[in-house]
């Protein structure tokens, strides 16, 4: 991807791509277009790329529709087991493309059901982490 670099400070973005690594959960974007209408969807674990940002895999639809026209998203991870634990990311797009082979590269599954068509590396800068539940400690990058 071609853009500007943003960066996780090393501790917070080691902690935080070791979270992701070590813990199951479910994952939902949140995302609304330029007249604010809001959508939610399920989304797999964040993907860590080098130059601090983390990435999506997004397909053609109301998701990658809306980041089209308002770069803001919020992502919500819900940790497996009892009670609620997880984790709060409010993001920002920096970046997208089509590359193949990377995105092939970084697919966790294959979903059968998937209808053939373009998918999208979708990149975003961490720009507020927060617990799951509360106001908690506010951890800006």
């Amino acid at each position: 991807m071609q853009r500007q670099s943003y960066y996780l400070t090393g501790e917070k973005m080691k902690g935080l791509k070791d979270y992701f690594e070590n813990t199951m959960g479910t994952g939902v974007m949140s995302t609304a277009d330029k007249e604010g209408k809001v959508n939610a969807a399920i989304y797999s674990r964040p993907h860590f790329l080098e130059d601090g940002s983390i990435a999506f895999i997004m397909t053609d639809r109301l998701t990658h529709n809306n980041l089209q026209s308002n770069p803001y998203a919020a992502y919500l991870f819900v940790e497996e087991g009892p009670g609620y634990k997880g984790k709060r990311l409010y993001l920002r797009k920096i970046g997208e493309e089509e590359n193949k082979e990377l995105i092939q590269s970084l697919t966790r599954r294959e979903y059968r059901s998937e209808k053939p068509g373009s998918r999208f590396l979708v990149a975003f800068q961490v720009d507020k982490v927060l617990p799951l539940i509360g106001a908690g400690v506010e951890h800006d990058t």
